[in-house]
């Protein structure tokens, strides 16, 4: 199984007129409609021992190769054009895991899928951080949305009328769904590891 890193820039807004949830009528005028399964990766050791691991790589462990697996099984009839993945460890793992029943896909990577950069709190314990104030060194919303809006717009330009299975992380999961139905951030549920959504582009 082959990897090949993308990077994809595009100069779009980071307000609502970036991408768009499809109306109605997008549908019936025949658009070419990308289809986004989008996955969060399987529980890592770092997931368990509650270390915020951010931009770190992050290793799967038995739980997450199993939580993979079962995704695996559920989509193995499923027509998948293309998977992509967070360049992190431990989203690529996962994808491999799930792109097993579909030969030797190559899967494309992007650090524009990548989790928060959580700058100073990086492996640090989850909850001795919860009255700390935030330094100034993670990442902003708008640069992690701004992110989203990227990978939405690569998806939507490079795979039209396809299926595209896609392994990013928690936070990143959540500002591409903050983009598509247009609801701030704080409104989404968070991803379990391993839990998919489809979103239709």
């Amino acid at each position: 199984m082959r990897l090949r890193p993308i990077f994809c820039t595009f100069a779009v807004r980071t307000d609502n007129g970036g991408t768009p949830p499809l109306s109605s009528n997008d549908k019936i005028n025949g658009h070419n409609m990308t289809k986004l399964l989008l996955v969060r990766h399987g529980e890592t050791v770092d997931n368990k021992a509650q270390i915020l691991q951010g931009q770190e790589q992050g290793e799967l462990n038995e739980t997450g190769r199993q939580q993979a697996r079962e995704v695996r099984d559920r989509l193995k009839d499923e027509k998948i054009d293309a998977f992509v993945s967070s360049d992190l460890k431990r989203a690529i793992d996962t994808c491999r895991i799930i792109a097993e029943p579909h030969g030797n896909p190559e899967i494309d990577t992007t650090p524009l899928l990548r989790e928060r950069d959580w700058g100073s709190f990086t492996n640090k314990f989850i909850p001795d951080l919860k009255d700390k104030p935030w330094p100034d060194d993670i990442e902003s919303l708008e640069h992690l949305q701004s992110r989203a809006i990227n990978f939405l717009t690569y998806l939507r330009t490079t795979y039209p009328d396809k299926t595209v299975l896609a392994v990013g992380h928690g936070i990143i999961n959540k500002a591409i769904q903050s983009i598509y139905y247009h609801q701030p951030m704080n409104k989404l549920q968070k991803m379990g590891n391993a839990e998919v959504r489809v979103l239709l582009l």
